[in-house]
């Protein structure tokens, strides 16, 4: 029998929570078993009937989705599905930041039929939350202000063999904007080394994503774009809805962005940018799977390994969800399993 997912809707719009009832009831997974217009009515509404997971409409009268969103997470955290729209953008990394699972992006316009365009990305989301126990997802270390990560030296240590990247491919999914965020602001200084992202996420909302992470790092970074020359100390982060391919042209790397295949799952694609980052570079791809639900990254992983590279991927200690790297780990192609604060000084071992 499939696991049940008990959801409450919240959103101050009838429309709204009519059409994200009927959309989540055609997922065989969930059954809903509430509904609230507003923060005071959501948190009355999620203490007497403990959702499973909660999808959350950030702007709303009396009380607000954040100030309900941490209130949740301070008595009783638990999964929440952010659904806004694409002018919320600084909005939904800010929930993200402040516990959130992951986000759906709503249409223009707010008040049509076009909101069940949604349907596929919902249907993915919860069929693989559907996958994971509660208590697999860290929601309390997510939602909690996390301290600054104060400068440490690097210790050198010996290695088996000489191994000097000259790119790191992250992969990440749910939990990974919070994650990427405390990884690149971790850096003191600019490494000698090209960083590319692939991190699932809806069209229109990548570019404000690099901008948030480009103004708390060290390192440059920046939406790429088809063609950008990939520079050492700087971060590519692959356009929401598309895949980000690593190219050579000569003596230097460019960045290729293509439309994903049909059928493909998972948006930006991981193992696409593992996959082409292996082909191109061989021995001198370092790749990093974090926090993530599903298993995009798996087949990435093995083909860095086959072609000469490293993977390391995030401990489940600090991961809001074991998927991404469970799975990568479950191919035997990671050489090392570690806590998020810890893989800066990993990869910076490397460059010694």
């Amino acid at each position: 029998m499939k696991k049940e997912i008990r959801v409450l809707v919240v959103d101050d719009s009838a429309f709204n929570r009519v059409s994200i009832g009927k959309m989540l009831e055609k997922i065989p997974e969930v059954r809903i078993v509430g509904f609230a217009s507003d923060g005071e009515e959501g948190l009355q509404r999620f203490f007497e009937l403990k959702p499973d997971l909660v999808t959350l409409d950030l702007e709303m009268p009396k009380l607000g989705g954040f100030s309900m969103l941490r209130l949740m997470m301070q008595a009783r955290p638990t999964p929440v599905l952010v659904i806004s729209s694409h002018s919320g953008q600084a909005d939904v990394f800010k929930a993200l930041e402040l516990g959130a699972m992951d986000f759906v992006a709503k249409p223009s316009r707010p008040v049509s039929a076009e909101l069940y365009s949604i349907q596929d990305n919902l249907t993915r989301i919860l069929r693989d939350f559907a996958g994971f126990a509660p208590e697999q997802f860290r929601l309390t270390d997510a939602g909690r202000s996390l301290p600054a990560v104060q400068p440490e030296a690097v210790t050198p240590v010996a290695v088996k063999r000489a191994y000097h990247p000259r790119v790191v491919v992250i992969g990440s999914s749910t939990g990974g904007p919070p994650a990427l965020h405390r990884f690149f602001s971790s850096f003191r200084e600019v490494p000698p080394l090209i960083f590319a992202v692939a991190q699932h996420m809806p069209p229109n909302f990548t570019r404000s994503f690099a901008e948030r992470l480009n103004s708390h790092s060290v390192l440059e970074v920046k939406e790429a774009a088809h063609g950008d020359v990939m520079r050492p100390g700087a971060v590519y982060i692959c356009p929401g809805g598309q895949n980000l391919l690593v190219q050579r042209r000569g003596d230097q790397l460019v960045a290729r962005i293509v439309k994903p295949p049909a059928g493909q799952i998972y948006t930006p694609s991981v193992d696409a940018l593992f996959q082409s980052a292996a082909q191109t570079c061989g021995a001198e791809v370092l790749g990093l799977v974090l926090t993530g639900m599903g298993n995009d990254g798996a087949r990435g992983t093995r083909m860095i390994k086959e072609q000469g590279g490293m993977v390391l991927a995030e401990s489940e200690e600090s991961c809001v969800v074991y998927g991404m790297p469970k799975e990568a780990v479950a191919t035997g192609c990671v050489s090392q399993v570690i806590p998020l604060d810890k893989l800066r000084l990993e990869i910076l071992r490397y460059r010694r």
